[in-house]
């Protein structure tokens, strides 16, 4: 099956028995956005997209009645979280084929199906059944999914949850005799759990991600790899993670060739992988994490120094971080000795989890909030704003004029770390993750003035103006009303619903007060 895609890839089941004579059939089971398969809800092919062709989120859209999916037609439930179902055939001489695709009418590329033929394993299960009957996924609200004999209670997270915490419902965790699992947010990892193999270079990986740098995770399942790689692209929350990663790569991936050449440096992505080939073709690459089993910390582990990438040569090298990568920041002994002290205690693995996660968290806002301070001050003021011209434009951002802010408002107000920060900031610029940072709080403030200019609009005598301009001026003005009316609902502009309500009454009554028959065409006219 192919799950519209929910947020990282993860890892399929581990095969089991999948190496049997003959011929078998796979219902193929993809996470949402699985590794190596493209994006193929019907939301991100393009029927449900935003403006610009920007992808329209579940938060955005407004949770549907139980009446409203009564009345929708067989499998619309289904395809609310499943794109399609493929039923793949195995022949040991000819490999495995896609031989059927349920809802026939779903659309899969080439490239697409190869992926799904390779990650699939034999499977007789049927489940369309159950998930036709589950509610929608919509965000923050807590489901009851049956599958199989067995019910799932989980909670699809928001993109207002706080990292760190769990803003889930009273009782969530308690026992309730119909629950068979509960899972209170898709893809919530141990954090220490995962780390604790490398935990004293925890800075260090901090600054990898962070700087979207190549990075390998080299694991002994599947499980812990996707663990692992999920539990990086985490550590620089509530900063978003905008490179690739892939918790669970296979040398049957589309991208293989473009990951292992040498002829190109590798691209920003994080990979989780299992296959001993990998710690030859990857070898090549930057930054390689090796861990062993991941077992719950029974002991204190040994200092582990940094290893050098040409001592890896096989997936049996010991377990560590193979890098030349010299950190920009000194080393927080204090966070490594205050969960080295949790392990000699035996503090549960949960709190050391909380530990981790909190410091991680102060350490991203520390390096975001001089950022933040600075584009916020690219912000035009308020009284730049005239109802009459187009919302003014933000100023350009300036590198330079950001390193100097940093001598007064740099990360040294709310954190203690001493060592390059203007190093880290400078690299930390050229990475995708300011890029894709930078765009969003660029979305924000554009909107902001968009909703800006729409209130000073509402502030105005629209209807005095008409009365001293001409029918032409006027039907001009009506004819940009109405389109930021549209844009403001299209957009989710941060416009409060009085402000809508006073400018459709604005657009009523200039439409009004002009003649008969442009009243007619005006009323009846929508917008571009």
């Amino acid at each position: 099956m192919v799950w519209p895609p929910l947020g990282a890839r993860l890892a399929p089941p581990t095969p089991s028995g999948s190496g049997g004579s003959g011929r078998g059939d796979a219902s193929h089971l993809t996470p949402r956005g699985g590794a190596g398969v493209g994006a193929m809800s019907r939301r991100e092919r393009g029927l449900e997209l935003g403006p610009g062709g920007a992808e329209a989120t579940a938060e955005d859209a407004e949770p549907e009645s139980p009446d409203q999916w009564l009345s929708l037609l067989p499998w619309d439930r289904f395809s609310a979280w499943l794109h399609c179902v493929c039923v793949v055939g195995f022949d040991l001489e000819l490999g495995q084929a896609v031989e059927v695709i349920y809802p026939p009418h779903s659309k899969l590329t080439d490239k697409e199906k190869t992926n799904i033929c390779y990650l699939s394993f034999p499977d007789s299960n049927s489940v369309c059944s159950d998930i036709d009957r589950w509610p929608p996924p919509v965000p923050g609200k807590v489901l009851q999914l049956p599958i199989m004999g067995v019910i799932l209670k989980l909670r699809i997270p928001t993109y207002r949850d706080k990292p760190g915490t769990r803003p889930i419902v009273q009782n969530m965790h308690q026992a309730d005799a119909q629950i068979s699992m509960a899972l209170p947010t898709v893809h919530e990892v141990d954090l220490f759990r995962c780390f604790f193999p490398v935990f004293f270079h925890i800075q260090m990986l901090w600054e990898l991600v962070l700087l979207g740098e190549p990075l390998v995770v080299m694991a002994p399942s599947p499980a812990e790899s996707s663990e692992t790689v999920l539990a990086l692209v985490s550590c620089i929350s509530p900063l978003k993670y905008c490179s690739d990663f892939r918790p669970y790569f296979t040398i049957h991936d589309s991208e293989f060739k473009e990951y292992t050449t040498r002829t190109q440096a590798p691209p920003s992505v994080i990979l989780g992988v299992t296959n001993p080939f990998f710690a030859k073709t990857l070898q090549h690459w930057p930054h390689i994490i090796r861990i062993g089993d991941i077992k719950l910390p029974g002991e204190v582990p040994k200092q582990m120094k940094v290893k050098k990438l040409k001592n890896l040569k096989t997936l049996d090298s010991k377990p560590g971080v193979y890098t030349s990568y010299k950190p920009y920041l000194n080393k927080d002994e204090e966070i490594v000795k205050q969960l080295q002290k949790g392990v000699q205690q035996k503090r549960p693995t949960e709190a050391q989890s909380v530990i981790l996660r909190r410091y991680f968290l102060e350490l991203t806002e520390s390096f975001i909030i001089p950022l933040e301070r600075y584009v916020a001050s690219l912000m035009p003021l308020q009284k730049c704003i005239s109802p009459w011209k187009s919302p003014p434009q933000l100023r350009q951002f300036s590198q330079d004029d950001f390193m100097k802010t940093l001598e007064k408002a740099g990360p040294q107000l709310t954190s203690g770390l001493k060592g390059d920060w203007i190093g880290l900031y400078r690299h930390f610029l050229k990475s995708p993750n300011f890029d894709g940072w930078f765009r969003s709080r660029q979305k924000e403030m554009t909107q902001k003035l968009e909703a800006l200019h729409l209130e000073a609009l509402c502030n105005e005598n629209l209807v005095f103006w008409s009365q001293k301009h001409t029918e032409v001026e006027t039907v001009d003005l009506v004819l940009k009303l109405k389109n930021k009316l549209l844009q403001a609902d299209r957009e989710h502009l941060p416009v409060k619903t009085d402000t809508l309500k006073k400018l459709q009454t604005h657009i009523n009554d200039i439409i009004l007060a002009l003649p008969d028959d442009l009243q007619d065409i005006l009323l009846k006219t929508g917008t571009t």
